[in-house]
């Protein structure tokens, strides 16, 4: 007999899956990208400085002269933003994941404040958190740290791990991790942990926080106690007796335009300075045009900054909504087949397979049409030790193409994991 004439489970999940694989879709959920219509949202910025609007700040645009930590109009928007000061906060070009790179190179070759000399010396580590964000791991990789992995919690890193790690080993230089609805699985800091981090005892005097904190105001609700609220890192570094600690980073590219967006960070007074100096010897500033355009427009958008992540949050929470109905329709509400969590905010959201057949998802997924993120993705190098883990990214394609889309997934674990049970 066939195994499918002896198992009625498994059959049902072939047959449905072959039903979706013959419509002949074509749907991608693998990047976390904003849709149409969210760009559509900041058009405006393509007309809103005028041939006279060149002046900002009492600065000429066009010319070379303005500071290389950004325009004082940008600076204070975005620290505004960021629960900071202006002299906090730096405001630089396209884009945060560039700014922790310039950082990060920097440290390589310099060190930062209180460090003894270049981080290359040393044979750097740096902790990330899992499952996590493939590009914070493709640019360390490339960097050449060693990266050490941690588990991350419903409400932030695994600090007893972490606090493990960096006391045992001097080369351990710091934690690199997202601290608002984390990519993937959406989850966020607490104050509590975040205390824990700002005084964590390290055997390296210049273990350093990055904190890449890129989806801080994707909140899907507005309303006090429907979304979570971002922890200030570099208030409580500065509180903790460990004011230079901390850099947070951030960016417009899931605000304005993803493609000519602003990258800024915030960090300690003295850390602005020390990466304004090594900034300021490969450039004599950063694009003013662009941020004189960003200041123009978000503070001209119906509820500034904040109104124009409401807006956001209209188009992006019915896609979550969306991905959380259709899995629990398909695959059941205790379901035997995976596990997920609807997030508050951010971007992503973490699926776990009940099975580790992860990788035959993504198979049988592409095999239909569907193009989900590359299984492993969330670990570093590209491998998952539990064959578990898939990043689900619901924003760029329609609302309609995301309960499709997601119709599709079910289909794909429930026939994956009845082809592992047997």
């Amino acid at each position: 007999m066939t195994k499918e004439a002896t198992s009625p489970a498994l059959g049902a999940a072939r047959e449905a899956y072959e039903s979706f694989r013959a419509r002949g879709l074509t749907l991608n959920m693998q990047r976390g990208q904003p849709s149409d219509a969210d760009f559509d949202l900041s058009n405006g910025l393509l007309s809103v400085l005028g041939e006279d609007d060149y002046r900002m700040d009492g600065l000429d645009l066009r010319n070379y002269p303005g500071g290389v930590a950004g325009l004082p109009s940008a600076r204070a928007l975005f620290a505004r933003y960021l629960d900071l000061k202006a002299e906090n906060v730096l405001v630089w070009n396209n884009s945060s994941l560039e700014l922790q790179g310039l950082v990060l190179t920097f440290a390589l070759l310099h060190g930062v404040r209180g460090s003894r000399g270049g981080w290359i010396h040393e044979r750097p580590k740096m902790i990330v958190t899992v499952p996590g964000y493939d590009r914070h791991f493709l640019l360390l990789e490339k960097l050449g740290f060693e990266l050490l992995p941690v588990e991350m919690h419903e409400d932030g890193p695994d600090v007893e791990a972490t606090e493990r790690l960096a006391a045992g080993d001097p080369s351990v230089k710091g934690l690199l991790f997202v601290p608002t609805y984390s990519n993937p699985g959406g989850e966020s800091l607490s104050p509590e942990k975040a205390r824990r981090l700002v005084s964590l005892r390290a055997a390296a005097p210049d273990f350093t926080l990055f904190a890449d904190d890129a989806y801080r105001g994707h909140h899907f609700c507005a309303d006090p106690g429907e979304h979570d609220d971002p922890v200030n890192l570099v208030a409580l570094a500065r509180d903790a007796g460990h004011p230079d600690r901390a850099f947070v980073f951030s960016s417009t590219s899931k605000i304005t335009f993803a493609g000519a967006g602003l990258g800024f960070v915030g960090s300690s007074e003295d850390n602005v300075r020390w990466l304004s100096e090594y900034l300021g010897a490969q450039s004599i500033g950063p694009n003013k045009v662009e941020q004189a355009r960003h200041v123009k427009f978000l503070e001209g958008y119906p509820g500034g900054l904040e109104g124009l992540l409401r807006d956001h949050a209209r188009l992006i929470a019915p896609k979550f909504r969306a991905v959380d109905e259709v899995l629990r329709a398909e695959l059941g509400e205790d379901s035997e087949y995976a596990t997920w969590r609807l997030p508050r905010g951010g971007y992503f959201i973490s699926l776990d397979t009940a099975e580790p057949v992860a990788a035959r998802v993504v198979e049988l997924a592409n095999a239909a049409g569907l193009s989900l993120t590359p299984a492993g993705a969330t670990y570093p190098g590209g491998v998952d030790p539990t064959g578990r883990n898939l990043r689900l990214a619901p924003t760029r394609p329609p609302l309609e193409e995301v309960r499709l889309a997601m119709q599709g997934l079910a289909a794909c674990i429930r026939l994956a994991t009845e082809e592992a049970r047997g």
